[in-house]
């Protein structure tokens, strides 16, 4: 099989579909409604390592309709890993359905908590062809989420209200995000989601990171109707056992929908190379930590919003192509090799098909953005490191820009050059290479409404 001609057909593509397209939406008041529905797989479905026993929590997709004139437009949060390919397109369209608009509108994010499914449609497709396959998800589950999924945004649809403002703000979260890439020496100190017992971790600077979380509000005069909350940190406590949760960001999500009685949706942000690892042992007690930390800039965040009025949505498209990587020990033979050998690890072959996947992948990425005045939403794919969320904020100094991350999750790790020079584990475990970080940024300027530039 020749794995790199649909790349070739891809750089063709890109010449036409890479082009910026904004839906822009028709005049009329606007009107939101939040929906929500039920994604936890049933007992025995396989998890990001291991099959569910226990439900801690109940894994939730949350997310908001949007209309102006005829149009409407769908934002989601699942509180899932990973959403890859043809089963991250079958939310989106599911959606879209509910809402009675077309897909290019529908836009749905994972939160990456690791206590959660991992979907890949082509993966799936790839191990059902190869003898004796590991054991992976179910596809009537994922029907099972699209059919609740589409029917919520139906619902949410007949109960649409008035929304005449629109607020933002953004707070300081203490002690919850570090860096994974301490430099040392020289050399790059990795300092996962959880430290451990390895108390010099906890000693290394805290690095790199963005303290605030940025809160996004649709009101009606002074009443709040849903608030979208943006951060940029890997929401891991602790996992790698059998129990389903939404972990320490649903964990404040819901406590703040409780006590302020609005309904609240959380995005994970440009968390690439950011986790809580400097502040978490992978104890309970230290995941209390974090979300009574997280909750707490959640809350400030949330007091501190100043509104302004609605004004005309823009929601722009963009098909984005980045260069997969294909070097010694990460390339498409390889790959095959590992995914067709029954005695391999199931959770290297897995690992394999979702490469593999990738790799003949012949559709551009589908991102997105949505602005309404001043306020920008850049909905990004992947595992993107915190530089591209800092430089979408900092195209428009003057503006509330929040970026989310964790779309379409084909890309895994999307890395800087920095970075892919400088090694260690996010560019190691990247399907895309060197030359995505120009790629990916021309993107975003375009998403925020700057003209294409020449190359």
């Amino acid at each position: 099989m020749n794995f790199t001609s649909p790349w070739i057909l891809l750089s063709v593509i890109a010449a036409v579909v890479g082009s910026t397209t904004t839906l822009a939406a028709g005049d009329g008041p606007l009107r939101v409604a939040p929906f929500q529905c039920d994604a936890t797989p049933p007992v025995g479905h396989w998890l990001y390592s291991e099959p569910l026993e226990t439900v801690e929590h109940p894994l939730l997709a949350k997310g908001i309709v949007l209309e102006q004139g005829e149009n409407r437009y769908v934002l989601a949060a699942i509180d899932w890993c990973v959403l890859s390919g043809g089963a991250h397109t079958r939310l989106r369209q599911a959606m879209a359905d509910g809402a009675g608009t077309d897909l290019a509108r529908a836009a749905i994010h994972c939160t990456h908590v690791h206590t959660a499914p991992i979907l890949d449609t082509e993966a799936k497709q790839l191990l059902a062809g190869v003898e004796n396959p590991p054991r992976y998800y179910d596809p009537a589950f994922l029907d099972r989420v699209a059919g609740d999924l589409s029917a919520a945004v139906k619902t949410a649809c007949a109960r649409l209200e008035a929304c005449d403002r629109i607020g933002a703000a953004e707070a300081k979260v203490e002690r919850v995000a570090s860096n994974r890439r301490i430099p040392v020496d020289g050399k790059i100190v990795w300092r996962g989601s959880s430290r451990g017992r390895k108390t010099a971790l906890a000693e290394l600077p805290e690095g790199v990171i963005d303290p605030n979380v940025k809160t996004i509000t649709f009101a009606r005069g002074e009443k709040p109707i849903v608030r979208l909350h943006y951060y940029a940190t890997h929401p891991q406590s602790f996992y790698g056992d059998a129990r389903a949760s939404y972990d320490f960001p649903g964990m404040a999500r819901e406590k703040l929908q409780e006590e302020e009685g609005v309904f609240q949706v959380y995005f994970t942000g440009c968390a690439g190379d950011v986790a809580a690892g400097k502040y978490n042992d992978g104890t309970r007690e230290a995941r209390q930590g974090l979300y009574e930390r997280l909750l707490a800039g959640m809350r400030a965040s949330a007091a501190a919003t100043k509104y302004r009025p609605v004004g005309p949505i823009a929601w722009r498209t963009v098909g984005l192509v980045l260069p997969p990587k294909n070097v010694p020990g990460y390339n498409p033979e390889e790959f095959r090799r590992t995914l067709v050998d029954p005695k391999q690890d199931g959770s290297k072959r897995i690992w394999a098909a979702r490469r593999v996947a990738f790799f003949e992948r012949k559709q551009p990425i589908a991102i997105s953005s949505l602005q309404i005045g001043d306020v920008s939403i850049v909905q990004l794919p992947g595992e993107p490191m915190l530089e591209f969320q800092r430089f979408a904020q900092a195209q428009r100094p003057d503006a509330f820009v929040a970026v989310a991350g964790y779309g379409d999750g084909c890309t895994s790790y999307i890395c800087t050059d920095k970075a892919f020079e400088e090694g260690a584990y996010e560019p190691g475990a990247s399907a895309v290479g060197p030359g995505s970080e120009k790629i990916l940024k021309g993107a975003i300027r375009e998403l925020l409404g700057f003209a294409r530039t020449g190359e």
